[in-house]
């Protein structure tokens, strides 16, 4: 019964979101300027997309055959649907997206409206959003149905191997892990792109040529403007379905652990209702909150809105919010109300719902905290801006003192609300809690997507020349994208952190045994050492993503220099060869993204065979450990740098405009922020959650073959 209505909300929600597919495809594009900006953009990301995965594809399958030959014979085809349904969310989401940008532009230059345009752009974000949650689900619940629920005592082995395991455990971690490894190629090489692009781009325009950010003569503004699709559009759709996937699956893995705990210690009070309870009700809390999703979004499409986009947008990620609570207290009644009840329960049937509403709260909270630093509505961005008037160094150090600050209360955040779930609902608690987090990932998701569409769509309006008031509406759109967008990299670290303690802690009952309780001895050498090393791989990783971002990026500046050397270019009688930089920007990004994502898939699995389970353990510890601050110092460093520099061209510092030594200072300091936001913040998060998920998928391997025991 209730896997019908989950099915039913499903359906729901997918028939929503071609609905907004084809309202958007039925829209005018504009000038014939525009459409032919909109279709080389659409161009270019789907031809980008189609060339990244032909690189995934062979991995994918390489993978699915070593699972299905010598794990488990039926986890390759679980690992295959992961993948094919996180494939399917970046593709409908970046194609809903290049649709989306030029008719919010065009809306803007019909209506002058911001109500009106803020409507066709959430339209377009709502498509991602929704389809990150929706096709999440369905896989999971594929897998639960074909396979018919989860067996505790069934033992499988691949067609090769004789390696014994749960299949049922098996199944869903690999199809966690099909969802992880799309992910982790589309954050490192969209934003390799994207970030290439960008910088090159800004420091052709104003600070070698002094020309506006989007102008149609710079050779790089298009790659910058398909960047914004393929990275914070499906790369981000990608990322959050993987969450979302890991910890549903975490919970899941967590409730076979304490029903097998609770079964080998006697207590025969525990019965199998108790054990289905568990394992439902993680499907319930997120199919309800897609519910609520979509009410929450259909309503703001649908009402009246007026010129405060930040209000219209935030009310509808509370309205999500809250019918989420509603709906996960009622299915908590429902679920648990009549069925025995572990020990663990602190406060009864009410215990796991408390410990979801934690979580709904604290990715309320992040957010809240993440705009508070990064927005141009509050002190610290502006006090930023004020200080660019002393010059590079100052922003500099200001911006690094900032990012340092926002971390304490969102870490302080997380850790209160971890440890207040554990002790309501024990480890079960704990992945509710992350679950709680993302279970209306639907509008967060849809909000954050705004910011792409809006920042395409003022580049669309200064590209092809719209008049100036059609561009104050793109612009003040752009700038509450900004902040949307600070505020969902801030929601995906917080997530990335709930869903990646799950999971460590999903690791550990993996590998001990059925009458032992699941303990990570912090104390043993072996755990410490595995700790260090997890902590210097976040660091490297950084370096390594930066690296390779700011080599693309000078190598685009340069053939960007060398075009706007070209006669004509420069006095935009003659079109630059925006496709040599488009062909540039790829190829560098596919060539750069194989060895960070094959890093994150080896780094556990070598960890285990040589080392053991608890090396890996204090592998994955030290990483998330040292991962969560550092993608929160990235991520809101900056988006303080990034909205210093657009608070200083909107004209709020008095004297100091755009083209003024202030306004250098920030685009330098926007610059340094780029690959921070965008680049290695946001992979940082994805990287500590697929050495997670490998972790967890050859947990019971590790616990047989090691090398050095």
């Amino acid at each position: 019964m209730a896997w019908t209505i989950i099915l039913c909300v499903i359906v729901l929600a997918i028939a929503y979101i071609f609905f907004n597919y084809f309202r958007i495809r039925r829209m005018k594009e504009g000038t014939r300027e525009m459409v032919e900006m909109a279709g080389i953009i659409r161009s270019g990301a789907s031809t980008f997309l189609k060339t990244e995965y032909k690189t995934i594809a062979v991995v994918v399958i390489l993978v699915a055959a070593v699972f299905t030959l010598f794990v488990e014979r039926t986890s390759g085809v679980t690992f295959l649907l992961g993948a094919c349904m996180s494939s399917c969310v970046c593709i409908l989401g970046m194609r809903s997206a290049t649709y989306a940008n030029v008719r919010t532009a065009n809306r803007a230059r019909e209506t002058l409206s911001i109500g009106e345009t803020v409507k066709v752009a959430l339209c377009g974000g709502s498509i991602s959003g929704l389809s990150v949650q929706a096709f999440g689900m369905l896989g999971l619940i594929l897998v639960l149905i074909i396979w018919r629920g989860v067996d505790i005592d069934a033992v499988g082995s691949g067609l090769i191997a004789n390696l014994e395991c749960n299949p049922s455990i098996m199944r869903i971690s690999t199809y966690s892990l099909g969802c992880s490894l799309v992910a982790m190629f589309n954050r490192v090489a969209g934003g390799n792109y994207t970030k290439a692009a960008d910088i090159s781009s800004d420091i052709l325009a104003k600070l070698r040529h002094d020309m506006p950010e989007d102008d149609s003569r710079v050779p790089n503004v298009v790659a910058d403007f398909i960047g914004d699709n393929v990275n914070d559009i499906a790369g981000n759709c990608s990322d959050l379905l993987e969450s979302f996937v890991a910890t549903m699956a975490a919970a899941i893995m967590i409730a076979v652990t304490i029903f097998n705990g609770a079964v080998s210690s006697g207590n025969t009070a525990i019965t199998s209702a108790t054990f289905n309870a568990t394992c439902v009700f993680p499907i319930v809390l997120a199919g309800g909150g897609l519910l609520g999703c979509l009410l929450g979004l259909g309503y703001a499409s649908v009402r009246k809105m007026g010129d405060n986009p930040s209000r219209e947008l935030n009310l509808a990620t509370w309205i999500s919010a809250g019918l989420t609570v509603v709906i996960g207290f009622f299915a908590a009644l429902i679920v648990f109300k009549n069925v025995p009840l572990y020990e663990s329960f602190r406060l009864g049937w009410i215990s796991p719902w408390l410990s979801s509403v934690l979580g709904i709260v604290s990715g309320i909270a992040i957010g809240s905290i993440t705009e508070y630093y990064t927005s141009t509505d509050f002190k610290p961005t502006r006090k930023l801006a004020e200080i660019a008037t002393e010059g590079e160094a100052f922003v500099i150090t200001k911006g690094d003192a900032i990012g340092s600050r926002s971390c304490l209360l969102p870490v302080l955040v997380i850790g209160i609300a971890l440890f207040l779930s554990g002790k309501l609902c024990g480890t079960y608690g704990i992945a509710l809690s992350s679950l709680g987090m993302l279970a209306f990932v639907g509008a967060t998701v849809s909000i954050d997507a705004f910011g792409p569409i809006a920042d395409n769509a003022g580049g669309l309006a200064e590209s092809c020349h719209l008049p100036e008031n059609v561009r104050a509406i793109t612009d003040k759109l752009d700038a509450v994208g900004n902040t949307t967008a600070a505020i969902g990299k801030g929601f995906a670290i917080g997530s990335a952190a709930f869903a990646t303690v799950s999971l460590i802690v999903a690791y550990v009952s993996n590998y001990t045994s059925v009458n032992a309780e699941p303990v990570l001895n912090i104390a043993s050498f072996v755990v410490i050492a595995g700790g260090i090393i997890g902590g210097a791989l976040i660091e490297y990783f950084s370096a390594l993503l930066t690296d390779n971002t700011i080599e693309s990026a000078r190598l685009m500046a340069d053939e960007g220099d060398r075009q706007l050397s070209v006669p004509g270019v420069l006095e935009g009688r003659v079109r630059p060869d925006y496709n040599r930089c488009i062909e540039m920007a790829a190829k560098q990004a596919l060539k750069k993204m194989l060895l960070p994502s094959v890093l994150a898939l080896l780094i556990p699995i070598a960890g285990g065979f040589l080392f053991g389970v608890e090396f890996v353990g204090g592998l994955l510890v030290g990483a998330t450990i040292v991962a969560i601050p550092r993608a929160l110092f990235m991520g809101n460093s900056g988006g303080a740098f990034d909205n210093a520099k657009k608070y200083i061209e909107s004209g709020s510092l008095e004297g100091h405009g755009k083209g003024s030594a202030a306004h250098k200072a920030a685009v330098t300091g926007d610059t340094v922020g780029d690959t921070r936001k965008d680049v290695v913040g946001v992979a940082l998060d994805i990287f500590i959650k697929t050495m997670s998920t490998v972790a967890n998928t050859l947990a019971s391997v590790f616990s047989h073959f090691t090398l050095f025991k």
